[in-house]
């Protein structure tokens, strides 16, 4: 398994997602967090076909807090079922691995 993974989230506004990201990477939760918008999304909810411009949040984080992450984006989300979804980071430069490695490390 990797160390490192991607984590993505969407909020509805980008105050929303700079919130959300402030509060994941003030925490050490995350080494750094991007902010990617507006995207425009296309789902079904609650049963309904809609379209929305979104604010995409990527963080870069540690796999072995995963679960911290999770937690806290559930928590402090504007949104009462938001996607959390992660995908690993199978490679990167050394110098960037050990940042987000050492930036991130638990108290």
């Amino acid at each position: 398994m990797t160390d490192f993974l991607q984590v993505s989230t969407a909020t509805e506004t980008r105050e929303a997602a700079v919130k959300l990201a402030q509060s994941v990477v003030s925490a050490r939760l995350a080494a750094g967090a991007q902010i990617v918008g507006p995207v425009g999304s296309v789902f079904w909810h609650h049963g309904e076909f809609g379209s929305a411009e979104e604010w995409q949040l990527v963080l870069k984080i540690r796999a072995d807090r995963y679960a911290e992450v999770e937690a806290h984006l559930l928590k402090h989300h504007p949104w009462q079922n938001p996607e959390v979804s992660a995908v690993p980071l199978v490679a990167g430069a050394d110098g960037y691995l050990h940042w987000l490695k050492t930036t991130t490390a638990p108290d």
